[in-house]
């Protein structure tokens, strides 16, 4: 597990999900759906991050 590539992904859901909140707020689509994207994005590396873990405690 790699802690900086977790806080990466949680920033970059922060990000998305301040980003779709302007984009609300604004009536902006575009930036709805970036944030959106993004928050996906952070997700995946989330999910990525608890493959590894789970591949090194098999290994362990």
């Amino acid at each position: 597990m790699s802690i900086e590539d977790r806080i990466d992904a949680t920033v970059k859901n922060l990000e998305g999900k301040g980003q779709e909140m302007m984009g609300e707020l604004t009536g902006n689509p575009q930036d709805r759906k970036e944030g959106q994207a993004k928050q996906a994005e952070a997700e995946t590396q989330h999910a990525i991050e608890n493959i590894k873990d789970d591949i090194k405690q098999a290994i362990d």
